[in-house]
């Protein structure tokens, strides 16, 4: 799990829930994690005692300083009686991160304190290779391989160094030789290397004193030098500073009228708009998470773009008023696309092809097939529609049409059964079960009718007719073929086997919200009203915790087989929509108001929120900060105070 994430879209810093930094990703967000998840390790001497931060001795309490990217840590250690208060940012336009160490001394006499800061970079993703060394030049620590430099300081100029080598033979690295109080290490290692510093500060009885440290990361020597010098010159206090008021002014840009919702809530909402700017990449790259840990527990991580993922949240960055962002996204999918005009499974944050587990040969039925996931092609266009209905760019959807809208469209369109008119079968949106599924069905209409509108717009009838009646034909096959009469509801879709026989599914799935949610029927039709009323009945948690599970039997991370499953923050929300389309009073918005409440609960005091919520506990489960999370309570938020407005008026 990541506590705090700081970043400025190509530097990008995340600390665990001891304070330690466990991810450095630069020059892409996601990608490379020059730490590998291992930790710096930060730690404190006084009175001849050492301890770790990470030490289940140290008070740790991990926030941001309010409506900013900036962080207000506090670690107070009663047995060595020092408190610390720290501040860390990346800057807003430099690839410099920094913090401001506070460090206070809590017995009545003077004493020396010393604070050690212990560097585990394995570069490009790899611990051989690196070299660690003093350059006297800049009174500075550089780490360097190849085209990547982290150069390290700290205003006052730290008192003593050690690199040396790590994970090599009897080293465990520089780190252990700091916990006597002192540092031996050498000038210069190469290999498996690492290294700490310490500054020693001399204070009287319940004295402060700030400390400044800074890691700045470039290409090369002379641009991690530069900015070194550039730290010093303007000072590293200026640089929080004004960091810090560039992100009140970045989150306050859209003035929001939060009337009916409490602080909590509207905290929430700005934190969410903040730690989804540190996932997004400056290439347009939306990551789904930046969280190493996962790796603990599946075979890949979260780093990658997912298009679906990222319409979700360039969509609710859109509602928001941050369209600058989201048309880096739309952007980035106008190169990425295959030529055929569809999407992948996943991208890498530089728009490479990822790694994937959709294959494009079926075993069973001994022929090629499509590996994708449907969904995450048309939503690209539904998303991108309702950003020119909101901002009306029309040189920007120009540019789109022929190279995304119209290729992606045609795909859709012609990706269909002959016979039933649904969609081919392609893997479901939580990529486990291939075959023709509601929720991507739904989608399918939404891109179809965001690409009909685009064609109205650049006057071409013929293209706007034919994705129109495609959407149509798709919507009566799905009342014919995926609204069970028996069940009384919607199917989760129909399965194929390598027979080519088809089975249905009625799993029940809270994705099924989609139905209403991209327009194919209307929120008080019977066949939403009942389907919502399953979710209801039968997703709702029946742990102390509540929320809403995925899907029955979800085995997913899953932690308690006595309750329905884990808890989704994104499939809450979902239900939240819901009530805020059905509603028709301002009593009837409450329950999605009870829903916002729930989540802040089940945010880390940071704010960060989760993939999932254990049922028991309230712990958070798989990633954090997971970005669509933060953006599905973005959307929600302007969901319901859409629709608050318009009750009113």
């Amino acid at each position: 799990m990541r506590d705090i994430p700081v970043g400025n879209g190509c530097l990008l810093v995340n600390f665990d829930d001891k304070y330690q930094i466990r991810d450095i990703y630069f020059p892409h967000v996601g990608q490379e994690n020059h730490t590998e998840g291992f930790p710096f390790r930060f730690g404190v001497w006084a009175g001849g005692e050492f301890s770790w931060i990470a030490s289940d001795e140290w008070q740790h309490d991990l926030e941001y300083l309010p409506e900013t990217l900036v962080t207000h840590v506090t670690l107070v250690n009663e047995r060595l009686q020092v408190s610390l208060t720290c501040s860390d940012t990346v800057a807003s336009h430099d690839n410099i991160y920094l913090r401001r160490i506070a460090v206070r001394n809590n017995v009545a006499e003077q004493r020396e304190i010393r604070i050690f800061l212990h560097h585990d970079f394995r570069i490009y993703e790899n611990k051989v290779g690196d070299t660690a060394f003093y350059d006297p030049e800049n009174s500075s620590l550089i780490h360097y391989k190849k085209h990547r430099y982290f150069l390290i300081n700290t205003q006052p100029g730290f008192d003593a160094f050690a690199t040396g080598r790590k994970a090599f033979r009897q080293n465990e690295g520089t780190w252990r030789d700091a916990e006597d109080g002192e540092l031996h290490g050498g000038a210069i290692t190469e290999g498996s290397v690492d290294s700490t510093i310490a500054v020693h500060v001399t204070l009287d009885g319940n004295e402060s004193s700030e400390i400044y440290y800074w890691i700045a990361a470039g290409a090369t020597y002379d641009e991690v030098a530069d900015l070194n010098r550039e730290t010093i010159e303007r000072g590293p206090a200026v640089f929080l500073e004004y960091t810090a008021n560039y992100w009140k002014a970045w989150v306050n840009k859209n003035p929001v009228d939060f009337d009916g919702l409490s602080s909590e809530v509207t905290d929430l909402y700005k934190r969410s708009l903040l730690i989804i700017n540190t996932q997004i990449d400056d290439g347009g790259a939306i990551l789904a998470a930046n969280d190493h840990d996962v790796t603990e527990r599946a075979t890949d991580h979260y780093s990658y773009l997912w298009t679906r993922d990222g319409a979700f949240v360039a969509n609710a960055l859109d509602q928001a008023g941050y369209s600058e962002m989201a048309r880096g996204f739309y952007s980035l999918c106008c190169k990425i696309i295959h030529e055929r005009g569809y999407f992948l499974q996943k991208y890498n944050p530089d728009g490479t092809v990822a790694s994937g587990w959709h294959a494009s040969w079926d075993t069973h039925a001994k022929k090629p097939m499509l590996p994708i996931q449907e969904d995450e092609t048309s939503l690209v266009l539904w998303a991108l529609w309702q950003h020119y209905d909101k901002y009306r760019d029309i040189d920007f959807a120009h540019r789109c049409y022929r190279r995304l809208i119209v290729k992606a469209a045609d795909f859709l369109t012609a990706y269909r059964d002959v016979d039933t008119g649904l969609p081919l079968p392609s893997w479901n949106l939580w990529e486990d079960r291939r075959g023709i599924h509601t929720f991507t069905c739904a989608t399918v209409v939404a891109g179809l009718r965001a690409a009909a509108e685009f064609a109205r717009v650049f006057d071409e009838p013929q293209n706007a007719e034919k994705y129109s009646a495609a959407a149509d034909e798709i919507i009566a096959a799905m009342r014919e073929q995926l609204y069970s009469k028996e069940h009384g509801r919607f199917l989760r879709g129909l399965l194929a086997s390598g027979d080519n026989s088809i089975t249905q599914d009625a799993t029940i799935d809270a994705s099924l919200f989609g139905i209403f949610y991209f327009g194919c029927f209307e929120t008080d039709d019977e066949v939403v009203t009942s389907t919502m009323s399953a979710i209801e009945k039968t997703l709702v948690n029946n742990g102390p915790i509540g929320g809403v599970a995925r899907f029955e039997n979800d085995g997913y991370m899953r932690v308690a087989t006595e309750t329905t499953g884990n808890s989704w923050i994104i499939t809450t929300l979902w239900l939240a929509e819901y009530y805020i389309a059905a509603a028709k009073s301002m009593a009837d918005l409450q329950k999605a108001v009870d829903i916002f409440e729930w989540v802040v609960r089940q945010a880390l005091p940071s704010g960060v929120l989760s993939e999932q919520i254990d049922p028991l506990n309230g712990d958070p489960l798989s990633v954090s900060p997971l970005t669509w999370s933060h953006s599905s309570f973005v959307a929600a938020v302007n969901s319901y105070l859409e629709k608050r407005s318009s009750i009113l008026s």
